[in-house]
């Protein structure tokens, strides 16, 4: 158990039969009344955000996140397949525990799943990861106006914005946690 003035960011627990993780917190003592603390929670399942007080003395249990990693398979329709890689079993996810991850996961990509009591809930991909352009239009000779950019399409079917001289065929370092270009090889 945990209590609320115990909160910290990134802190798990399990509040009102979901499982919440603690974005951001502030423990107020207004001059009159009883000290709270004012939190924004974030439903790690379905991914929607509250914002909250709690008494600092309010118990709740803590959750126990587990992860693995786990390799990229194939999709089959709606349900992306994983192995583990040391038992070589494969587990298939919807595209909703899957949904932003694959922006940037190719096959045989190492990823991390997130597991809640032994059930997969959401996968992560590396925070960085290399792929390359299949579309975009071509820069012209002469503009070079600073930080000018153009929308380039990687083999994942992702869209982000790229410098002029990127070109079909290069290969980009891709922030996957902002979904922005970092650097071409």
């Amino acid at each position: 158990m945990i209590t609320a003035g115990d909160f910290r960011k990134g802190v798990t627990v399990e509040m009102d039969n979901g499982i919440w993780t603690i974005v951001d917190f502030q423990h107020v003592k207004p001059g009159k009344g009883a000290a709270f603390v004012r939190t924004k929670i974030k439903n790690i399942v379905t991914g929607a955000v509250l914002e909250r007080t709690f008494n600092p003395t309010d118990k709740m249990p803590r959750a126990h996140i587990e992860t693995k990693e786990m390799q990229y398979m194939y999709n089959d329709g709606d349900l992306y397949y994983f192995m583990d890689m040391e038992t070589y079993d494969q587990i298939p996810l919807s595209k909703d525990q899957v949904e932003d991850a694959m922006n940037f996961v190719k096959e045989n990509t190492n990823v991390t799943v997130r597991f809640f009591k032994g059930s997969p809930f959401s996968v992560e991909a590396p925070n960085f990861v290399e792929l390359e352009v299949t579309h975009t239009e071509p820069g012209f000779k002469g503009d070079t106006a600073s930080n000018t950019t153009k929308p380039a399409t990687v083999e994942t079917g992702y869209v982000l914005q790229v410098p002029l001289f990127v070109e079909i065929g290069d290969v980009l370092n891709i922030d996957t946690r902002t979904g922005e270009y970092m650097s071409r090889k």
